[in-house]
């Protein structure tokens, strides 16, 4: 995978969730207001895709890591559950 660079300098995979959000509502924003040539608009659109997968690969770790403390949490109420029944 290629890394592209951000107008910060910084490499799409070391964007925070945050940063990459404010970066593609920048984008949508200079896309809505137009005014720009074609091939900037081209440009604009290229790099807001970027931005967006940035964004769902946060998402999707953060999903990731909500399900798995949710089934922690559900395994362990099982053990507790299991093992004051036994008793």
């Amino acid at each position: 995978m290629t890394s592209r660079t951000g107008t910060a300098g910084t490499t799409d995979e070391a964007l925070g969730y945050e940063q990459a959000r404010d970066e593609l509502i920048e984008v949508v924003r200079r896309l809505e207001t137009g005014g720009t040539t074609l091939e900037e608009s081209l440009a604009l659109w290229e790099r807001g895709e970027e931005l967006a997968k940035v964004c769902r690969r946060w998402l999707d770790g953060a999903r990731a890591r909500l399900d798995a403390a949710l089934a922690e949490e559900e395994q362990q109420e099982g053990e507790d559950g299991s093992a004051a029944g036994n008793g």
